[in-house]
């Protein structure tokens, strides 16, 4: 599994960040950061859900 992010189309809404901040995380100028693009087994429940609560869609999983 991995994750990417758009850059055009993220808002930086910062849920994907609430939802698993071990995994995403917004820097002081609103930039979304992806800091396990592979993410740990026990992390792909909220991984999953924090892709599909994207506001914009602007995050993608290829399992």
């Amino acid at each position: 599994m991995e994750i990417s992010v758009d850059p055009l189309v993220c808002e930086a809404n910062g849920v994907c960040a609430g939802l698993a901040p071990d995994v995403f995380e917004l820097d002081d100028e609103d930039r979304l950061h992806i800091l396990r693009p592979t993410p740990p087994a026990d992390a792909l429940d909220r991984v999953r859900h924090a892709v599909r609560s994207c506001p914009k869609t602007a995050l993608t999983l290829r399992e």
